[in-house]
């Protein structure tokens, strides 16, 4: 597999550690960290001096101690060296184990529905705080252009999907908030499988996909 280049932020991975993320982001992050040593080792410092703060904290200490604690966890985490302490479980498959225990299976285990052009997804239920989706493109075909009215945490799980600013291959991910405007391009070769969560509608230039968006759900 080649090497993950896009990871999680130390604050998304601060949240999910702390239980502050909808289920839909949840999943998401869960995938990733199943596949990326270096986000999951990170988290699990974070675990490990975020329960010692928590620890040694009074009960009625403030919400602004507790942020002080949490920018002093920071530093402490990047001023030292972060090793995997836990072995990855690795299942065969294209979808890492988090996933599959997530749908109830592989590949074969998702019911595909047809969005257009050859691109199908799949909605998994989850908390209506967020959505989240299976995303199935073909290779060489494009999502319709699009920005976003808040975020879009996607994982790639197969292939590799270029936009209008990088290159997103498996296990990558990226996170578009409401400053980025983007067409995604699924590469040559296999095709694109992405987790996608989004906490609020995409916003589509073309018309077609705003008419057939309520009914798509994205």
């Amino acid at each position: 597999m080649s090497k993950i280049k896009h990871h999680l932020s130390d604050q998304l991975l601060m949240s999910y550690a702390a239980g502050a993320l909808p289920e839909a982001f949840n999943l998401v992050v869960a995938t990733h960290i199943s596949m990326c040593d270096e986000c999951r080792a990170r988290l699990e410092t974070f675990e490990a001096i975020g329960g010692a703060v928590l620890d040694s904290a009074e009960p009625e200490t403030s919400s602004n101690a507790l942020t002080v604690d949490l920018a002093a966890t920071l530093d402490r985490i990047k001023a030292q060296d972060v090793e995997t302490t836990t072995p990855r479980k690795v299942v065969p498959g294209v979808f890492p184990k988090a996933l599959q225990d997530y749908v109830g299976g592989d590949l074969e285990a998702v019911k595909w529905r047809p969005v257009g052009m050859g691109v199908r997804q799949a909605i998994l239920d989850t908390s209506n705080s967020a959505s989240v989706r299976l995303l199935y493109i073909p290779a060489g075909k494009a999502l319709p252009d699009h920005g976003h009215h808040g975020t879009e945490m996607t994982l790639v799980l197969q292939g590799a999907f270029r936009d209008d600013h990088d290159r997103f291959g498996r296990g990558d991910i990226e996170i578009a908030t409401e400053d980025l405007e983007h067409t995604p391009v699924a590469e040559l070769g296999a095709d694109c499988i992405c987790l996608s969560a989004t906490d609020a509608p995409l916003k589509f230039s073309g018309l077609l996909p705003r008419l057939a968006q309520r009914f798509l759900r994205i």
